[in-house]
């Protein structure tokens, strides 16, 4: 794709998800691939500073083991065509010093003194500890240094604060020279290699790559003064980019404005007539006030409180037959009590309500028109009866009108029980607790799973009157009026909240006409229909639209973009070759592990060694690459892994 169809093109990649993401990465490769700027002939190949830093190199004290050397990539003139004039290829190892952060136990890790930089303060955490420790001056990082995490989070970064210790998944890139390579280079040449990494599908970690690995790192580099032009360039078109994502979000901003002022006008509607003119404003609109695929979740949570709110129907000229509902509902529950499948119980009052309903429908506690009934609870004693087993509905597996039955669990009840806690199709199923925003979540049985139970933290309600659809209950206990209610009446603790039988029997249920609910049902179904069709384009758009922009990146810097799978979940399993004692350390040594291993006969699993170490896993597995590398515990031979079950911690 040649410049001016990428500038023709520019708005629908800079729109498409990710759009601004993909514009930085294009900025990254075309840096690292010396088209971002021009050439100049007359500045100094880098080959001369290539040789310059090896000298620098060659003269500095060697520190940690000697590794054999690995020859330095030096183009032949064919292969160096291939590179910008003046550009040189080079491993990585051939410009800094890779150094190893140090490991800690959790006992070394203090609340006070020098702080310890951790990868999750890099990222995402404030939480800091600290070491009281003497350490050589290599395991000190300060402001201005080049890092590299290497943990499941990884990435470069320039430390921008004070004097810390660095942790062991964190390398510090020591320059040779700081004066023949361009460190911010060198950091632009690691953000793209991350992404290219990221991009290349092998994962959201760096579980493969080694120190030795990074270091072998092919890198391609420019002339200095080159260098220094590449880095203004991508700082000047990076800020651009924070630009543009600033006006996109101060853009989504006023359209989400716009959209709930919309909204409004529709929610506030006093008649059909009105709310068909409010919601001929909002499909004309359509583009203007939606952007992604969720902005049409709202307009459809919107539409149920207006259909409950009786505004999406013409007013029924008859009245809802309440006497008829309470009493096929009176007639369900003394036949329940015959059966033996409830006690007898007082009729809850109805809870207070504050909505306005149209004034010909009536408002009952939903106690009078449904049986509600507890479910099965798990670990009773059932000796001396005849059990079964049966699949059961857990709270995660009913939703908002509709199930999960992945995975359904089973449980051991009386046979004789199965009546009680059977759920028959048309039964509604309400969630007890969860979430605070998800409690009371309702949905209708429709079969397909014989022998189903609902646990205790799911009632069951039947509604026996032809007179009430149990589809309008749903609507109702799902709308915003039910959904306000049960969060309101909730016993709610942190982050949670939960609901009991008497507060599902004490909701305010308004009742219009049957044919009113009919008509109701249908108008809402043929509205969220619409709206599903908006939401189906808005999701091709956004699709078609990110295919474009991964596109126009993959054509200019020959980068394929990794497009979204499934990802493919392994098995976790566990070490289970024995750890062996080796040489015994020094009384002075700090060797942990070995020391364990010595007062346990010289072996024991990685497991429990582990287990006994008391520290985070990477620090375990950094301290026993250390002690093997000093011969103190045996080298592990070829490990056995074993699939171990989800609920086991291991090493």
């Amino acid at each position: 794709m040649d410049a001016q169809k990428f500038l023709a093109e520019f708005g629908v990649i800079a729109n498409a998800p990710g759009g601004v993401t993909r514009l930085r990465e294009l900025i990254l490769a075309l840096a690292v691939q010396g088209r971002l700027v021009s050439q100049d002939e007359s500045e100094e190949p880098a080959i001369k500073q290539l040789e310059r830093i090896k000298t620098i190199a060659q003269s500095r004290p060697a520190t940690g083991r000697r590794k054999k050397a690995v020859a330095t990539i030096h183009r032949g003139s064919q292969e160096s065509s291939q590179l910008p004039q003046g550009w040189v290829s080079t491993r990585l190892c051939d410009l800094v010093r890779v150094l190893n952060g140090r490991a800690y136990s959790k006992a070394e890790l203090l609340e006070a003194g020098t702080p310890v930089l951790r990868v999750g303060n890099l990222f995402t955490s404030n939480r800091w500890y600290f070491s009281n420790l003497e350490l050589d001056e290599d395991k000190y990082c300060d402001a201005g240094d080049l890092l590299f995490a290497w943990s499941a989070s990884f990435g470069p970064f320039i430390w921008r604060g004070g004097r810390v210790i660095y942790h062991y998944h964190i390398w510090k890139l020591d320059l040779f020279s700081s004066e023949e390579i361009n460190k911010s280079f060198l950091y632009t040449w690691l953000l793209e290699k991350t992404q290219e990494i990221k991009a290349s599908g092998h994962g959201i970690s760096m579980a493969h790559m080694t120190k030795e690995k990074f270091e072998q790192l092919e890198i391609s580099i420019p002339p200095l003064e080159e260098q220094f032009r590449i880095v203004a360039k991508v700082d000047e078109l990076i800020a651009l980019c924070d630009q543009l994502e600033a006006q996109q979000q101060e853009r989504l901003k006023l359209q989400n404005s716009l959209r709930q002022s919309t909204l409004q006008a529709v929610a506030s509607a006093t008649s059909p007539y009105e709310l068909q003119a409010t919601w001929a404003r909002l499909a004309d609109n359509f583009g203007q006030l939606f952007h992604t695929p969720e902005d049409v979740d709202v307009v459809v949570a919107e539409l149920k409180n207006l259909a409950v709110r009786g505004l999406l129907a013409e007013a029924s000229v008859a009245l809802p037959d309440l006497d008829v509902i309470k009493a096929d509902c009176s007639q369900l529950r003394a036949q329940y009590i015959t059966d033996g499948l409830m006690r007898r119980q007082k009729l809850v009052g109805m809870a207070e309500c504050e909505e306005i309903y149209p004034d010909h429908w009536a408002v009952t506690a939903f106690d009078e028109v449904a049986v509600v009934i507890g479910g099965v609870t798990k670990g009773r004693d059932l000796r001396g009866k005849q059990v079964m087993v049966c699949p059961y509905l857990a709270v995660a597996n009913v939703q908002r009108g509709h199930f999960k039955l992945e995975g359904l669990k089973s449980i051991e009840i009386a046979a004789e029980e199965l009546a009680k806690y059977q759920i028959h199709e048309g039964d509604l199923l309400i969630t007890e607790g969860g979430d605070w925003d998800k409690v009371g979540r309702t949905a209708i049985w429709r079969g397909g799973v014989a022998n189903c139970l609902h646990q205790n933290h799911v009632f069951k309600a039947r509604v026996p009157s032809g007179q009430l659809l149990n589809e309008w209950v749903e609507l109702v206990f799902n709308s915003g009026i039910g959904r306000d209610y049960f969060a309101g009446a909730s016993k709610q603790t942190t982050n949670l909240a939960s609901i009991n039988m008497t507060q599902v029997r004490s909701f305010a249920l308004p009742i219009p006409p049957l044919d009113e609910q009919q008509r109701i049902l249908s108008a809402l179904s043929e509205l969220t229909t619409h709206c599903n069709k908006w939401r189906r384009q808005l999701e091709r758009k956004q699709a078609l639209s990110a295919l474009l922009a991964g596109a126009v990146v993959s054509s200019f810097t020959g980068i394929a973009i990794e497009q979204d799978e499934e990802p493919m979940k392994a098995p976790q399993t566990e070490l289970i070759a024995p750890l062996r004692l080796g040489t015994a350390p020094d009384i002075k040594a700090q060797a942990p592990l070995a020391t364990t291993l010595a007062r346990h006969n010289g072996e024991m699993s990685a497991k429990d060694l582990w287990q006994r170490f008391g520290g985070e896993i990477d620090a375990f597995y950094a301290q026993l690459k250390t002690e093997v590398a000093c011969g103190w515990i045996l080298e592990p031979t070829p490990a056995e892994m074993r699939e171990k079950s989800a609920d086991t911690v291991s090493a």
